[in-house]
């Protein structure tokens, strides 16, 4: 087989001589391998072997290629689906497993916390999306579960920019011994937005972006 008749079978030439969109791409690379055939060392020529793999090499980039937009379509049709699931969820009121919660004008942000045994102090640190505190705040235990909301008041008086946070939180217990707390991410789901780069969607709460997969729980609003 030559050189030219490969290059018709690789490019998808139909009868009528129309060529498929890698065709540039790929008659680029026949110029480059013919210019190398025409310009090599008469005394030290290139074997047929060397230029087999690079024709194949070069199929291989080629397969790689649309391998790559084929697994991008499918991310971008399951994203689409996923979306259209999860508009279901709008209205809805949703806890997450992630301790990040949206602070809005219009709603504090809200967390929800669980301890495996009875505390009777409980410190809320809160943090902004680059890590820095921003507020403490001391909560009276109820029980083994309860609820923190934070309308972004700063220990100045002044109000915390709107954003997504980050809720820590230390308990002790009545000897003075830290007890681990779980924190979720609670709020009313207000939008679904889906990346068909990742396939990945993400529920709107109070103005933050949060993973769909973190989700744990759905109730009636």
């Amino acid at each position: 087989m030559t050189v030219s008749t490969i290059g018709t079978a690789l490019t998808g030439q139909d009868k009528n001589g129309t060529v498929s969109g890698d065709t540039s791409d790929f008659n680029l690379f026949l110029k480059l391998l013919t210019t190398q055939m025409q310009n090599q060392d008469p005394l030290k020529p290139m074997d047929s072997t060397e230029y087999t793999q690079q024709l194949a090499q070069y199929t291989q980039v080629q397969q790689t290629t649309k391998q790559t937009s084929t697994l991008q379509e499918i991310l971008t049709q399951l994203s689409t689906q996923n979306m259209a699931q999860a508009s279901g969820f709008i209205g809805r009121q949703a806890s997450f497993d992630t301790p990040v919660s949206g602070l809005s004008s219009t709603g504090p942000a809200q967390w929800g916390y669980k301890t495996d045994r009875a505390i009777t102090t409980l410190t809320a640190t809160i943090a902004d999306a680059s890590g820095k505190t921003v507020a403490t705040r001391d909560i009276v235990p109820d029980g083994l579960t309860g609820a923190f909301a934070w309308d972004g008041t700063l220990a100045n008086g002044s109000k915390a920019a709107d954003g997504a946070y980050t809720l820590a939180l230390t308990g002790i217990d009545a000897n003075g011994q830290a007890v681990p707390v779980g924190i979720t991410s609670t709020g009313l789901v207000q939008d679904v937005v889906g990346s068909g780069a990742s396939g990945s969607v993400t529920l709107g709460v109070n103005g933050t972006q949060l993973p769909m997969d973190k989700l744990i729980r759905l109730t009636a609003s």
